[in-house]
């Protein structure tokens, strides 16, 4: 199976590479240390601390293998030096209007790893972000929410 290239932002990128550092310095050997310090103690069968870290390390062995393969195929993308052309693309910030509502609202379309609705940061793969990909300013994206179609014109592009 191969792996397909993960889109990203450059601060997406870094912020993945930040959390992998901080997973081999800092948690993989505090980990390791809760172990032998549960191993010390003697009786491993019931011994909920040695399970605790255990688990622990599962989950960090797993995380690392995760990060790591992710950063192996990235592609970032840095917003800035998009030329578009107006278009909505990935890295692209909009500002919408919700055309029911009157509610405008600025989006920076971003990959998986790093949408923060609270932070204005959606992922690519959002029904939303999906609506908004290829629409220019003064164009009206249709989105299927729960509650029925609703219409959102783009009123600006940046790429910041």
């Amino acid at each position: 199976m191969a792996l397909t290239q993960i889109p990203v932002t450059v601060i997406g990128a870094e912020m993945l590479k930040i959390e992998l550092a901080r997973l081999r310095s800092e948690d993989r050997p505090s980990v390791i240390q809760a172990i032998a310090e549960a191993r010390a103690q003697g009786d491993l069968s019931e011994n909920a601390e040695y399970e605790a870290a255990k688990e622990k390390q599962s989950f960090i062995e797993g995380r690392i293998a995760e990060l790591e393969s992710k950063l192996s195929n990235l592609f970032v993308i840095d917003p800035k030096t998009l030329n578009a052309e107006g278009r909505v693309v990935f890295g692209a910030t909009v500002r919408i209007e919700d055309l029911d509502s009157g509610d405008a609202k600025t989006y920076q379309i971003v990959g998986e790893d790093e949408a923060d609705i609270k932070g204005g940061k959606i992922s690519v793969g959002s029904p939303i972000a999906r609506a908004l990909i290829g629409k220019n300013e003064g164009d009206i994206a249709e989105v299927q929410s729960p509650g029925g179609v609703k219409e959102f014109e783009v009123l600006e592009v940046s790429y910041i």
